[in-house]
């Protein structure tokens, strides 16, 4: 008896003529991890569309990753970002202001310390005074190097935080693929899953899909999300073994790896600046882990640590999700 052929499931190109919306609800954070799924029912998931013919009692799949093209946008520092750093410190402007008014005071101090001291080195008359203008002078010159060294350090936080809140919205900005219907962006899986990015050449993503097998259902718990992201422009297939007993665990391992970038160019461009401010070589695969609140908790050079995320992370549902809410790692 002649058995049926197996054809992969493949992952399609995006619906150029689908205008993509946004009707995700994150109005309750109540509504956990689990939510997503209803959310976005990957069993309707156009991305892996089935062209093959079942045989009873087992077949395999393929799911291929794609991503679009999008003109990059501007990187200017935008008013949501200054609002959020003033938010975050908001005493910095105050200290800053103050930095420059003591420098000015100096300044001017000093200023006329000099003049005068000019004047008496030109007057023998007033040789005595000349000590007590010297140490004026220098504890003017010691006020201006201090408070500039205290302005200096403050704006360099200022730029860096400002770095930090410019990246982190731009990456809520990216968009990603939930089905052929709904692109969505980061941002709106806030609260709802910790993305974890895989960016490296396909081998890199195959290799990163096969060692997280193992952890697939702790991941899910902890409300974890892979996306995906071929660098090299080969799109990776990934093969799941399917049958009656690994049913369950396999509509788990697609709902693990559900996720697809859109817009590569944006995406490459995050990833760029990354890679620059860490000193890592352009050409490395990474990943970078998210916390529940959209920013970056970790990252690293290589595959991501499986094992790790499920020890550190706490469960998205339960009796400690609300306790443990914010237990994500400190932000990067």
């Amino acid at each position: 008896m002649a058995s049926l052929a197996n054809v992969p499931y493949i992952l399609g190109p995006p619906n150029t003529h689908h205008k993509p919306h946004n009707n995700i609800n994150n109005n309750n954070n109540n509504n956990n991890f689990k939510s997503l799924c209803h959310h976005f029912p990957f069993h309707r998931n156009i991305w892996w569309v089935s062209a093959t013919t079942v045989t009873p009692k087992r077949n395999s799949s393929t799911i291929t990753c794609f991503a679009a093209n999008k003109p990059s946008s501007s990187t200017e520092i935008s008013s949501t970002t200054r609002i959020r750093s003033e938010v975050l410190t908001p005493f910095r402007s105050v200290r800053m202001f103050f930095y420059l008014a003591f420098i000015a005071s100096g300044a001017l101090g000093g200023f006329i310390a000099t003049t005068q001291l000019i004047a008496a080195l030109t007057n023998s008359s007033k040789t005595a005074d000349i000590p007590e203008m010297l140490k004026g002078l220098g504890i003017d010159i010691g006020a201006v190097s201090l408070f500039a060294f205290l302005y200096y350090r403050e704006n360099n936080a200022k730029n860096l935080q400002m770095a930090r809140l410019s990246r982190e919205e731009s990456l809520s900005n990216l968009k990603l693929r939930v089905d052929q219907k709904r692109i969505i962006p980061v941002s709106s899986l806030r609260g709802i899953a910790r993305l974890v990015i895989c960016a490296g050449p396909a081998s890199f993503i195959l290799e990163s899909f096969r060692l997280s097998e193992p952890f697939t259902e702790s991941l899910l718990d902890r409300g974890v999300l892979v996306v995906p992201f071929p660098t090299d422009g080969s799109l990776p297939g990934f093969e799941i073994e399917e049958n009656e007993e690994t049913k369950e665990i396999t509509t788990k391992r697609k709902r693990l790896w559900q996720l697809a970038p859109v817009y590569t160019s944006e995406w490459s461009k995050w990833l760029a600046e990354q890679k620059k401010l860490a000193g890592v070589p352009s050409e490395s695969p990474v990943y970078l882990s998210l916390r529940l609140d959209g920013r970056v908790r970790g990252s690293g050079v290589g595959y991501p640590p499986w094992n790790a995320f499920v020890a550190q992370l706490p469960p998205v549902k339960g009796i400690w999700s609300g306790i443990l809410d914010g237990m994500d790692g400190r932000v990067l």
